[in-house]
């Protein structure tokens, strides 16, 4: 009985530990591409921050503030400069996804990052003119 104990037991443990090993939560630009953002109740943490994170944090983010801007917190876009909540067609940030003439576009013409994708950047719109929350 002992025995068969032990067995259990140690086959628990290495199923758990390569249930641990097997998970990599790790997102890829390819992965974040495919994701759907809802066309209403967009939610900053799980539908916005993570566009942000991937595609911007090289220059805006971990130490780099091109612009003075930080895109990996939430405070980064609604400090008055750039996203006007609830009006996103007169956010800078909208200005600058969409290449809008007289803007910078995001990213830079030559940079080796991807821009954002047209549902992203809807996305984005949507989730300002729902207020810019930090949900």
């Amino acid at each position: 009985m002992k025995i068969m104990h032990n067995y259990l037991k140690t086959l628990f443990i290495s199923g758990l530990i390569i249930s641990f090993l097997g998970c990599d939560d790790t997102i890829t630009v390819q992965d974040l591409d495919n994701r759907e953002i809802p066309d209403s109740n967009v939610s900053y943490s799980k539908d916005i921050a993570p566009i942000f994170e991937l595609k911007c944090v090289s220059c805006h983010g971990n130490g780099r503030l091109d612009a003075g801007l930080d895109l990996t917190v939430w405070s980064g876009f609604v400090d008055g400069r750039i996203v006007v909540p609830s009006v996103s067609n007169n956010s800078v940030l909208v200005w600058t996804i969409e290449g809008r003439q007289g803007f910078p576009p995001m990213p830079p013409a030559g940079s080796p990052f991807l821009p954002l994708t047209s549902k992203q950047i809807q996305g984005v719109k949507t989730w300002i003119d729902e207020g810019a929350e930090n949900n």
